[in-house]
């Protein structure tokens, strides 16, 4: 296996260093740090290369907060500093591992994402026999159960660099014993490198017949028989546990024909749906008038059947805010005479009841 060494200049030289804050500012355009830094910016780039230069670098502490959707969790906000160097290190390290990457690791990767994923569980029900199963599986609480001495030993199989490798890992410092900040840019592929050897054990040793695929602890092995998903979930617990140190939360083995929750949409053979919160969201983000969520919603719902819902919905409780809309969605919503139409009749103008919403 190939190992990269002498990288530590190139990824804190000046000229790296600007680019990431553009990488940055690009990230975070309203931030309050960026702001600080921006009036300062020679000052404060020449000032992180010293700290790098010298070894005194170190990040600030982060800003903490909880989140709750889609269940709470503590993020752990980075400086707007520490964000340019993460986004330094990211860029050079990510075209040495993507390559490692199996195709159908699709969380936080240059043209995947969560369509992309949706699109590949659909392909592989498609190709899954008659009578077969998914298998699909989740890590226990994934991001704080990370041990950090195997991250480092995943990540010096590429990178031989000490130096590198060293102000990496000061991005996966965490106060418990194991465990990593959810927040970080980094975290994202440090994720991607701790489940890697998972992805290559379930393709080249188990090769489940209709496709694999995962989105960062999330994933889905197509076209088993039911006595293959009782294996295959055995073999991989043992994996996880010898190997990684984690544990599963969560198995279902489903009849294919069932579809599968993956990535945000209930997907089968033959139609892709939101899930239904998702929809309750949307549909609340219609009534209330804003505008920027329903967009989102809408853009989320972009390749399913509840798209056609979603805009019957909003053309019938605020034809204001529909109105206002990319004219796109009323392109594609007129364009299916035979589309479903909602509840109350949504589409025949003359009977709506509509109410509009400031």
């Amino acid at each position: 296996m190939k190992r990269y060494g002498n990288l530590y200049a190139s990824v804190i030289s000046m000229a790296a260093l600007y680019q990431s804050y553009i990488n940055a500012s690009r990230s975070k355009p309203n931030s309050p740090g960026r702001y600080l830094f921006d009036r300062r910016l020679g000052a404060e780039l020449q000032q992180l290369h010293r700290e790098l230069v010298d070894g005194t670098y170190r990040p600030k502490p982060y800003y903490r907060f909880l989140v709750h959707e889609p269940k709470e969790r503590v993020i752990y906000a980075p400086a707007f500093r520490d964000c340019v160097v993460q986004h330094a290190i990211y860029n050079a390290v990510l075209p040495i591992f993507d390559r490692t990457f199996v195709d159908t690791s699709f969380a936080c990767r240059k043209g995947k994402g969560t369509h992309k994923a949706a699109d590949y569980a659909q392909q592989a029900l498609q190709r899954s026999p008659p009578g077969s199963y998914t298998l699909q599986l989740d890590i226990r609480k994934f991001f704080y159960r990370i041990n950090r001495q195997i991250l480092r030993a995943l990540i010096e199989r590429k990178i031989k660099d000490k130096r590198l490798v060293d102000l990496m890992m000061m991005f996966a410092e965490f106060p418990e014993p194991v465990g990593i900040p959810i927040g970080n840019l980094l975290s994202q592929l440090y994720a991607l490198i701790y489940m890697n050897p998972v992805d290559h054990f379930i393709v080249r040793t188990l090769k489940p017949r209709s496709g694999y695929c995962r989105y960062v602890d999330d994933f889905i092995l197509f076209g088993l028989t039911r006595a293959e998903a009782l294996e295959y979930r055995n073999r991989i617990a043992v994996f996880l546990a010898e190997h990684l140190q984690l544990q599963l939360s969560r198995s279902t083995i489903a009849p294919s024909s069932r579809g599968v929750n993956f990535v945000g949409y209930r997907t089968w053979a033959s139609a892709r749906f939101v899930r239904k919160h998702s929809l309750y969201k949307a549909r609340k983000a219609v009534r209330e008038g804003r505008l920027e969520s329903v967009i989102s919603h809408l853009a989320h719902a972009s390749q399913t059947h509840s798209l056609q819902h979603l805009l019957d919905y909003a053309m019938e409780h605020n034809y204001a805010l529909y109105r206002a809309l990319p004219k796109t969605y009323h392109q594609r919503h007129h364009a299916d005479p035979q589309r479903p139409r909602g509840r109350h009749g949504a589409g025949r103008a003359g009977r709506l009841d509509i109410r509009v919403t400031a």
